[in-house]
């Protein structure tokens, strides 16, 4: 992948990030695309911390109220017993208990299916599968769901469902936003109230991944450059640093002005548009994998496998 290809993914993240479409499904088939092959889960998850530091700017007020209350209720300043230090007393606090509560499911399969992740499911039939099951389970849910609950009116419950919508992201296709808020919605979350919750709840999961695959990175590519085979393997087409930054902010500049355009598309809209999408996209990728214009596994993440 060279400079300005490196750029134009972080584009694609920038554009398809925020909407329940799956970015890292667009990465993938946009790169076997354009450059011939999977451009990896270490730069695709890179790149996304570039995405994520627009929801902080932009839920920067959010943020710091939740985790001033979180931590101010943790030591005591509620109350000195569990539930005034678990947020009986403050919205806030509990807030931020829940997105701990819904970023358990995502980091604990992240950790066990690492390698199922970063291979096997990258297969594009999954993805082609997901893109379809997930667009119709969004267009129906928001279809015939009530929209009467707020984040005020959350439960443990209700967060551990949230992030059980974000695991299942760790498949391309299903989309971290399109999971979450399919799963919001499905309760019977308001459209703005879903997809909050599906922002907010992001932030420690991607950059979580996104610093891990930072690290990961660097050791696969000092290893490559010292002649490793295997690490060329692993990082694939990985374009360098430089590339990798740019493509970055890229993705965080543009992101920034994709996640107000969204948020005033939810208020008024639904959700139907993006769930005929990803039928559309599914059925494109369907026959030019049926052709042979796409294979459905990269040789070189097969060969990792």
């Amino acid at each position: 992948m060279n400079f300005f290809q490196a750029l134009f993914m972080g584009l694609v993240q920038a554009l398809t990030e925020y909407l329940p479409v799956s970015s890292s499904a667009h990465i993938r088939i946009i790169g076997d695309l354009m450059i011939g092959k999977d451009p990896g889960a270490a730069f695709t998850a890179i790149i996304q911390l570039g995405t994520e530091l627009a929801v902080i700017l932009y839920y920067r007020r959010d943020i710091i109220r939740i985790l001033g209350s979180w931590f101010g209720s943790l030591f005591g300043k509620e109350g000195k017993d569990l539930k005034s230090r678990l947020g009986a007393h403050n919205p806030d606090t509990q807030m931020g208990w829940f997105i701990i509560i819904g970023t358990m499911p995502i980091l604990i399969a992240g950790l066990l299916f690492k390698d199922a992740i970063e291979t096997t499911l990258r297969n594009l039939w999954i993805t082609v599968t997901v893109l379809i099951v997930f667009g119709i389970l969004l267009w129906v849910f928001d279809a015939r769901a009530k929209q009467v609950k707020t984040m005020n009116q959350m439960t443990w419950k209700d967060a551990l469902f949230f992030g059980i919508g974000q695991m299942l992201a760790l498949i391309p296709g299903v989309s971290r936003s399109g999971g979450t808020i399919t799963f919001g919605r499905a309760m019977g979350y308001t459209r703005e109230a879903a997809v909050r919750v599906s922002f907010l709840m992001a932030i420690p999961a991607v950059f979580g991944a996104g610093i891990l695959e930072s690290v990961s990175a660097v050791k696969d590519v000092n290893a490559c450059s010292a002649g490793d085979a295997a690490a060329c393997t692993a990082i694939g087409a990985f374009p360098g640093w430089i590339p990798t930054i740019a493509a970055t902010f890229v993705a965080f500049f543009v992101g920034y002005v994709v996640i107000i355009g969204f948020l005033k598309f939810v208020s008024t809209f639904s959700y139907k548009a993006f769930a005929i999408y990803r039928i559309g996209l599914a059925v494109v990728v369907a026959l030019l994998l049926i052709a042979g214009v796409l294979p459905a596994i990269d040789p070189s993440v097969a060969a990792a496998a």
